[in-house]
């Protein structure tokens, strides 16, 4: 039996006594927890030690590069193309990936978007997608490189082999209260975005009411340092920090959020949508070698449209289906006439959740006809029994634990009170 070169307790009380652990200890430790010799109690001893005093920054680096090496890395340097891709922190009717992918493959750049599904109050790209009849997540490395030659745009899901102890590891956090770590987070979003072998990478961080940092300085914090590892490991990245306190765009779910994805393809769609896809589109294709491409132009003139249905066929998914609609809808409408001052993200997310969009633990079904669909957005005027929001689900019951979530979410003001926005969509740019 091999003598191990490091003891597991002794790492722990490094950690615990705020001090610094060297590379060869963090590559051991990773290497050792992906093939069951660290235990998972253990391991939850390591990361609350981290979760309370943090990491220094060649302790983030060594550790996103030890969950890269404990799997497989993809190489895109036989396709041809510059590729650049996208990552979101999450928020609630965060649907960006959808419009964004094939709006930046117009322009002759491969988009590999390796993509995850929702959990909780944060929808999920590939459940979504899964609204369209036909459409698989599961590609093949073959047919994953294929599309991407062929189509430019590849939206699917992420094989095990990639960064296989951030899985471990992220599903040890999720029932360990040590999510909300920064070198945790930030470790584990670029060891899978560098293992992918993408040559860019675009981060939307998100801060408010539904992200999964509410505070925009500790946002700032994990951009920032998921830029630098991104720096370091030679991806050219950057990040926008974006405002998540109110929900994005007017369709909260699956099959809506992919009508209001088309909506925005087609040329329309709600402005704020618009706004965050055109600006990510344009840092993404900065990145790429293209600062100059105009991004409302492809999606006036119908070639992201073009590229889209593309996309979505090279998955199975017919672009023209009709998509899923719910048996039951209840409308809430406006108790008074004013302003609609406030309409808090949280809230109007986990009301989706319950109804059926969304899961409580990963092995669970999402519906995708369930959701919330906004009439109004804060500033708008509204007038008493004009319809504010529907919700949509296929068992009437789950009604009323939505509307328990969403009191208190939404106020109509007078005419002139302070709308509660939570600042600009787009608070700061890093890199």
């Amino acid at each position: 039996m091999a003598v191990e070169p490091f003891d597991v307790v002794d790492l722990i009380h490094t950690k615990r006594d705020r001090g610094v652990l060297t590379t060869a200890q963090i590559d051991w430790l990773v290497g050792a927890y992906t093939r069951g010799y660290v235990a998972d109690e253990q391991m939850a001893a390591m990361t609350m030690a981290i979760f309370l005093n943090g990491m220094h920054r060649d302790e983030i680096r060594d550790l996103t590069l030890a969950m890269i090496a404990s799997g497989e890395t993809l190489s895109f340097d036989g396709l041809g193309k510059r590729t650049t891709d996208k990552h979101s922190t999450g928020g609630v009717g965060d649907k960006i990936t959808l419009p964004l992918a094939p709006l930046v493959a117009s322009f002759g750049v491969a988009v590999p978007q390796l993509s995850g599904r929702g959990l909780g109050h944060t929808g999920g790209t590939l459940d979504k997608l899964e609204s369209i009849p036909g459409w698989r997540a599961a590609l093949s490395n073959d047919e994953f490189h294929r599309q991407l030659a062929e189509v430019g745009a590849v939206v699917c899901a992420a094989g095990s082999g990639l960064a296989p102890a951030d899985g471990k590891l992220y599903a040890l956090r999720d029932i360990t209260g040590t999510v909300e770590s920064i070198p945790l987070i930030a470790s584990s979003i670029m060891s899978k975005k560098i293992a992918e072998g993408t040559s860019a990478l675009v981060l939307d961080v998100k801060f408010g009411s539904g992200a999964f940092l509410k505070d925009i300085e500790q946002s700032r914090e994990l951009a920032e340092t998921m830029v630098r590892l991104g720096t370091d490991a030679g991806v050219a990245t950057t990040a926008l920090l974006t405002n998540m306190n109110v929900p994005l765009g007017l369709a909260i779910g699956n099959a809506n959020e992919v009508r209001e994805s088309v909506e925005v393809l087609a040329g329309g769609g709600p402005a704020d949508v618009v706004a965050l896809t055109v600006a990510l589109a344009r840092e993404m294709l900065a990145l790429a070698g293209q600062p100059d491409a105009d991004v409302e132009a492809a999606l006036a003139d119908g070639r992201a449209m073009d590229t889209w249905n593309a996309m979505i066929r090279a998955q199975g998914g017919d672009p023209t289906a009709a998509l899923p609609v719910a048996r039951e809808s209840h409308v809430v409408t406006a108790a008074r006439s004013g302003v609609l001052v406030a309409q808090e993200a949280l809230p109007f997310g986990i009301a989706a959740w319950r109804l059926g969009a969304g899961r409580a633990r990963k092995q669970d079904p999402v519906q995708h006809s369930a959701g919330v669909d906004l009439h109004a957005k804060p500033g708008d005027t509204v007038t008493a029994g004009q319809p504010l929001f529907t919700l949509s689900a296929d068992e009437p019951e789950r009604f009323e634990r939505a509307l328990e979530a969403l009191d208190g979410a939404y106020r109509i003001g007078d005419p002139g009170e302070p709308v509660e926005s939570g600042g600009p969509l787009i608070a700061d740019r890093i890199g």
